[in-house]
C-alpha cells in the first residue's frame, strides 16, 4: 500500500523524541548539537518535514548516545522517508500552499495518509463533501478580496482531495454533524439544496457514513467539544500495530494537532457519546430529504 512519507516521518519523529527523552536532552540542546533551531527539532519530532542531512542525523544519534541497533533502526526509517519522497503522488497539495492556511500542509499529509476519518461538525461541512458553490461561499466570506484565479485553484484543490473517497486505497469517512449544518443556508437555498443532494449521494458510498444529531436531543457533548476530526492510520509495515491517531481542531485564527494519549482518548469518548445521540444513517437520509424539500420552497 502506498502511504507516502507521512507515516515513516511520524515513526521517525516518535523514535527521536523517545531517544532525546531517555538521554535527558532538551530540544534546544539537541538543536545546538546539529545546528538546527529548537523549533526544527520540535517539528522533526512531530513528524513534519525538516531539512536535515543524514550526517546531521548521525550527529544527533551520537549526541543521544544511541546504541548500534537503535542507530540502524533510525537510519532505516530515514531511508524509508527518502524513498517515499520518490513517489510521484507525494505532496501534490503543496502546489496550492500559497492559497491556503499555514497549517494546511500538515493537515493534508494526515488526510492523504489516513485509513479513516471521523469528523464532528457543528456548523460547516468538511471539505471532502463540499460542493464547489458551497466552497465558493466560504472563500468569498473569509477572503472577500480573493482573486478569480485563486478561487479556481481552491476549487481545483477541493476536487482533488475528494478523489480520496473513491480511490483505490482503503479509506472510510464517518461524518457526525449537527442538524444546524444542514439548515444554515450557506450561499442561499439553491446552494444548500445542491449541497444536501451531494450529501445524499455521498452517503450511498459503502465507505461513507453520515449521521445527524437532531435539534430534538437538546444539549449534547458536541456543544462543548466543538468541531474536530480524528485521523486513524494503517500500520507503517504489514504485521505491525497501526500508527497512532491524531486529532485536528481548527479555530478561526489557528489549528491544533493533538497526539497525546489522554487527548486522543477524550475525543474517542466524545465520538462514542455523539454516536449515542445521532440518528442512524437511514434516519439521517430521511432528515436530509426533509431539509432538501424546505430548501426547494
Amino acid at each position: 500500500m502506498a502511504i507516502g512519507s507521512t507515516l515513516p516521518r511520524r515513526a521517525l519523529g516518535r523514535r527521536l523524541r523517545k531517544l532525546r527523552s531517555q538521554s535527558k536532552k532538551s530540544q534546544l540542546a539537541a538543536g545546538l548539537a546539529i545546528e538546527v533551531s529548537k523549533q526544527g527539532i520540535g517539528r522533526l519530532e512531530e513528524g513534519q518535514p525538516v531539512r536535515i542531512s543524514t550526517a546531521q542525523f548521525r550527529d544527533l544519534l551520537n549526541f543521544y548516545g544511541a546504541a548500534e541497533d537503535v542507530r540502524d533502526e533510525v537510519l532505516g526509517l530515514i531511508q524509508e522517508v527518502k524513498a517515499a519522497k520518490g513517489d510521484p503522488s507525494r505532496g501534490w497539495w503543496r502546489d496550492y500552499a500559497d492559497v491556503v492556511n499555514p497549517h494546511f500542509d500538515h493537515f493534508m499529509s494526515l488526510e492523504q495518509a489516513c485509513a479513516s476519518m471521523t469528523t464532528f461538525q457543528l456548523t460547516l461541512l468538511p471539505g471532502l463533501l463540499q460542493t464547489p458553490a458551497y466552497r465558493r461561499w466560504i472563500m468569498e466570506t473569509t477572503e472577500p478580496d480573493i482573486s478569480a484565479a485563486n478561487k479556481e485553484r481552491h476549487l481545483e484543490l477541493i476536487a482533488r482531495r475528494q478523489r480520496k473517497l473513491t480511490g483505490t486505497q482503503p479509506f472510510s469517512l464517518e461524518l457526525l454533524l449537527s442538524e444546524a449544518a444542514l439548515r444554515h443556508q450557506i450561499g442561499g437555498k439553491q446552494v444548500m439544496g445542491e449541497q444536501v443532494r451531494r450529501l445524499l449521494e455521498a452517503g450511498e458510498l459503502p465507505n461513507v457514513a453520515i449521521r445527524a444529531i437532531p435539534f430534538g436531543v437538546g444539549g449534547h457533548f458536541g456543544l462543548i467539544t466543538q468541531s474536530f476530526t480524528l485521523f486513524e492510520f494503517p500500520p507503517l509495515r504489514a504485521g505491525h500495530v497501526p500508527e497512532p491517531p491524531v486529532v485536528f481542531v481548527e479555530g478561526f485564527t489557528g489549528a491544533l494537532f493533538l497526539e497525546d494519549d489522554d487527548q486522543i482518548d477524550r475525543h474517542r469518548r466524545a465520538v462514542a457519546t455523539l454516536r449515542d445521540v445521532a440518528l442512524s444513517p437511514e434516519d439521517t437520509r430521511f432528515l436530509m430529504r426533509e431539509v432538501l424539500e424546505e430548501h426547494a420552497e
